[in-house]
C-alpha cells in the first residue's frame, strides 16, 4: 500500500486512513485471514490505530510516535507487541512504554522490548530487530506465546 500524503497530518491521520482502506480490501478479498500489522515510526502509530479492525489480530510497532493521550480502547483483546531503543533520539521510547501501559489496561496482551540498541533507524544491529519483529509476527499471527527476547522485558 502506499500512503497518500508523506508524514503526519494531524487530526486528519491519513496513513490510519490509507492503512484501514487497505485491512478493509484485503479482508473483502480473503475474509477470514487473521492480519499482524508491522510499522515503523509513523507507520507504527498507524498500525496501532487501526489495530482494532476485525482482520487484525495484533500488531508489532518498531519505534512508533505514541504520542501522549492517543487512543488505545481499538486494542482490547489485541496481541501488541513493542519494540524501542531508549537511545532513540527521534520518537520516545518512554511515551511507548506508557502507550503500552494504558493498552494494558484497555484489555490488550502487551509486550514491550527496549532494544539495546539501533536507534530510531534501526540500522545498528538490524538483525536483531528484523529477527524479532519476525518471531512476534509469527506468534501472533499462530496464536501462541510470544518469544522471550534478549532485551529486557518492560511489560506482559
Amino acid at each position: 500500500m502506499r500512503y497518500r500524503c508523506r508524514g503526519w497530518n494531524g487530526a486528519r491521520a491519513d496513513a490510519a486512513r490509507d492503512a484501514r482502506q487497505a485491512l478493509d480490501e484485503l479482508a473483502a478479498r480473503e475474509p477470514g485471514v487473521p492480519v499482524v500489522l508491522v510499522g515503523h515510526s509513523m507507520g507504527g502509530r498507524a498500525a496501532l490505530l487501526v489495530g482494532g479492525h476485525p482482520a487484525v489480530r495484533g500488531v508489532v510497532a518498531l519505534a512508533p510516535r505514541c504520542p501522549p493521550g492517543e487512543r488505545v480502547d481499538q486494542l482490547r483483546d489485541r496481541t501488541v507487541a513493542l519494540l524501542h531503543d531508549q537511545r532513540d533520539h527521534v520518537t520516545s521510547a518512554e511515551d511507548t512504554w506508557a502507550f503500552g501501559e494504558r493498552a494494558q489496561e484497555a484489555g490488550a496482551r502487551v509486550r514491550g522490548h527496549a532494544m539495546p540498541d539501533g536507534g530510531h533507524t534501526m540500522l545498528h544491529d538490524a538483525r536483531r530487530w528484523q529477527r524479532l519483529a519476525a518471531d512476534l509476527a509469527v506468534a501472533v499471527q499462530d496464536g501462541g506465546p510470544l518469544p522471550a527476547t534478549s532485551g529486557r522485558v518492560v511489560s506482559r
